[in-house]
């Protein structure tokens, strides 16, 4: 494959631009595709001073979003939109297209109160109440079963009153209110119809009819064959300490336990549907049961589309979740683990910057790896460091905690790991009741523990050992 074209001097300009205020290498790239795009938002960028600005990257992605989207609204339409994006008002690409919307239909000076309203913000609303405007919307309407299932779902999330709850929670609280007036699901659906009997006299069968009869008979199957057939039984592998085995049997009930983990902060793509067949295939093939778990510790990138999404995507495959869980169900318990670690001497609040820390591990010339000046901190004092993380005396990248690793070692993945880091953005269900939040490395394998098993495919091994130190 030929190299890519450098772009030109122009478009790199761009680029340095856009990342001046926050987006990634990759965003900033994107947006300087669009001619007209990046026109807007650089003239975004430089009416509005954003440059200075220190934003967030969550906030600069809205501002590439209103680029695109608000390339029709004047100068100071734009500046109001701006200016709710950088007080944290506007905290999704929904909500900007909203103001977009509303922008171009409402001349200014704007309604702040109605604009709120509008564009969802400061919206809140609890689960009973969700429940209670389902429950009305099914008085009211002519809902007759599960087959009108899509149609209740697709009224609710444009109605006035949930038009900014999370999509999530109204499904949720929809198939919940069906379950209790229609029954289950899979009860409800219609029965097959009967085959025909045959009322003629077979006649002999062929010899290529037996073979494929016998082909038929003795088909593969991919879980119990490779490395999925030689999978233990649940229970079946040596245990050091046998008690932890009797332990484990006893949670699991002798069922196989996997989990699905997704991200939410994408939609899913073609590469998902491996990892979502293996686990709720596997499952389903033993008989036992299947998490889809949304791995929810990056609020800053995190939307209830794509948790609406994924559910959408697994149950299109066919599957069905045994529970749906979240990462920040764990966050108590994931914080004691932390605060253990450090008591334990296995971690340290650091506060070397990005760079530092590329250089500690070798650097460009990959040279010997060698300890930050945090390492060797008493463990009182990284307890104390590490509580300032949480209460918001650092602003994020100025402190972070990792794990003491072996940074002798070849694999990557045991550089001393971050497993904390401060992001000043509230969390879709903690809110903001927490100002750190666990890496993907320190969160992954603890769920898994907690829930079922640390599993990965062969393409991330590396990661093997930073799963089970």
């Amino acid at each position: 494959m030929p190299p890519k074209a450098a772009p030109s001097a122009e478009t790199a300009e761009l680029i340095e631009l856009f990342k001046s205020i926050g987006l990634t290498q990759s965003k900033a790239a994107e947006a300087a595709k669009s001619a007209k795009s990046a026109s807007t938002l650089k003239d975004i960028i430089q009416k509005n001073g954003l440059v200075e600005k220190n934003l967030e990257e969550k906030q600069a992605v809205l501002l590439a979003t209103l680029a695109v989207q608000g390339s029709k609204l004047e100068d100071a339409e734009r500046a109001y939109a701006v200016g709710a994006i950088l007080d944290n008002r506007l905290k999704s690409t929904d909500q900007v297209s909203a103001a977009v919307k509303y922008l171009e239909a409402h001349p200014l000076p704007i309604d702040q109160p109605d604009f709120d309203k509008q564009c969802g913000v400061g919206f809140t609303i609890t689960p009973s109440e969700i429940a209670a405007q389902v429950s009305n919307y099914l008085t009211s309407a002519a809902v007759t079963g599960w087959a009108n299932l899509g149609v209740v779902i697709g009224g609710l999330k444009t109605s006035p009153e949930l038009r900014w709850a999370s999509p999530l929670d109204v499904k949720n609280a929809v198939e919940a209110a069906f379950t209790e007036k229609f029954g289950a699901k899979e009860a409800a659906k219609p029965k097959g119809k009967e085959p025909k009997k045959e009322t003629a006299k077979a006649s002999k069968p062929s010899a290529a009819s037996e073979a494929s009869n016998a082909s038929a008979s003795s088909s593969r199957n991919v879980f119990t064959e490779g490395f999925l057939g030689h999978l233990h039984k649940v229970g079946g592998n040596p245990q050091i300490h046998p008690h932890l085995r009797e332990e484990h049997l006893k949670a699991t009930g002798g069922l196989v336990h996997t989990r699905f983990p997704p991200e939410p902060n994408g939609f899913l793509h073609i590469g998902h549907s491996k990892a979502i067949f293996v686990n709720f295939g596997y499952a389903a093939h033993n008989g036992g049961r299947c998490y889809l778990r949304f791995d929810d510790t990056n609020p800053e990138a995190e939307e209830g589309r794509y948790f609406e999404s994924i559910l959408e995507t697994v149950r299109w495959l066919g599957y069905e979740p045994w529970k749906i869980t979240y990462s920040s169900d764990y966050f108590d318990k994931l914080y004691e683990l932390a605060i253990d670690l450090i008591k334990r001497d296995k971690g340290y609040v650091c506060h070397c910057t990005g760079d530092e820390i590329f250089a500690n591990r070798g650097g460009e010339e990959r040279g010997p790896r060698k300890a930050c000046a945090h390492r060797t901190r008493p463990v009182s004092e990284s307890l104390a460091e590490f509580e300032k993380m949480r209460t918001g005396h650092y602003k994020p990248g100025e402190a972070i905690l990792r794990m003491k690793q072996d940074l002798e070692s070849g694999n990557t993945m045991m550089w001393d790991l971050v497993a904390y880091r401060v992001l000043n953005a509230p969390h879709h269900r903690t809110h903001d009741k927490w100002k750190i939040y666990p890496t993907y490395d320190f969160t992954h394998c603890l769920c898994d523990s907690f829930e079922t098993y640390h599993a990965f495919v062969m393409y991330n091994g590396i990661h093997r050992l930073a799963g089970v130190i």
